[in-house]
């Protein structure tokens, strides 16, 4: 009679602490996601609508900001150009930052430690320290309001955040794995494209979803490094706040950001399942 009061009580307790983690995320995803909402919502408004005291769920929803804006040539051109500079910027950092942290977690260097954490550091130093730099050297070099420009800036600051996440899945993967394939005759290289690259792809692709999101909604190098050619939307989004007498044009900025937002919800749909994969395999590995 113990045992069976005892269990029931466990199982009671297990039941009522899964309820409340559920309540939690459920809380907490509603807080989160409450601003999306909101943004979309407004950008639906017209603006009379929208400075309505208390704010009003019930509507006369409207195109205009969305037409008004569309019509406008320069947002789907940078919608475009932002299309091009996060993925290259993304698939070069994967490259090049996969690649350095399988060099740091197999092969024999000697300060490898060392080398790693001085290019981890690099991640502290302040963007807008970079920004004037880049700017002269991309004058210099005739690159100003180009997309390679942005490209390049973008790696500088993405590059060692794939390296270090890579590191940790290289490191939890056996190595017997590439030592037979060597003995089969297969180089480092080899060994890693034909080896550990298929296996750790869904942690690649899931970082190069945050590689593409972290270089997609990036602002000061575009600022700084473009001026119309390969300007991206988040300086359209910029450009719209200050464009503005009597107060920010919030219909505009809603309906611009709204649209800033779609494409990466999108993407992060369609390669959900990677992304849920290489995050649960690396929570496992690490």
């Amino acid at each position: 009679m113990t045992v069976t009061v005892s269990l029931t009580g466990r199982r009671r307790r297990a039941h009522v602490g899964r309820s409340l983690r559920i309540a939690g995320g459920i809380t907490a995803s509603l807080l989160f996601l409450f601003p999306v909402f909101w943004m979309i919502l407004t950008s639906f408004k017209q603006q009379r609508d929208i400075f309505t005291t208390p704010p009003t769920f019930l509507f006369t929803p409207t195109l205009e900001t969305y037409i008004t804006y569309l019509q406008r040539g320069i947002i789907p051109y940078q919608m475009l150009n932002t299309v091009i500079v996060a993925f290259g910027a993304g698939i070069i950092s994967i490259v090049a930052g996969s690649m350095a942290g399988y060099a740091l977690s197999r092969l024999k260097i000697r300060g490898a430690t060392f080398i790693g954490v001085l290019i981890l550091m690099s991640r502290g130093v302040p963007p807008i320290a970079l920004a004037v730099p880049m700017f002269l050297v991309g004058r210099s070099l005739g690159l100003i309001d180009k997309h390679i420009i942005l490209i390049l800036a973008y790696c500088t600051f993405l590059i060692p955040y794939v390296m270090w996440l890579m590191r940790g899945f290289f490191m939890a993967l056996p190595k017997e794995l590439e030592e037979s394939a060597m003995i089969d005759g297969c180089s480092h290289f080899g060994a890693f494209f034909k080896i550990i690259v298929p296996i750790s792809l869904p942690g690649l692709l899931s970082t190069l979803i945050f590689c593409v999101i972290l270089a997609w909604e990036e602002l000061l190098f575009a600022i700084v490094l473009t001026s119309r050619n390969a300007s991206t939307i988040p300086v359209a989004i910029a450009g719209i706040a200050g464009d503005t007498v009597n107060g920010a044009n919030w219909g505009a900025l809603t309906a611009v950001g709204t649209l800033t937002v779609i494409p990466v919800v999108i993407f992060a749909m369609l390669v959900q399942k990677w992304l849920i994969q290489g995050l649960a395999d690396g929570a496992v590995k690490g």
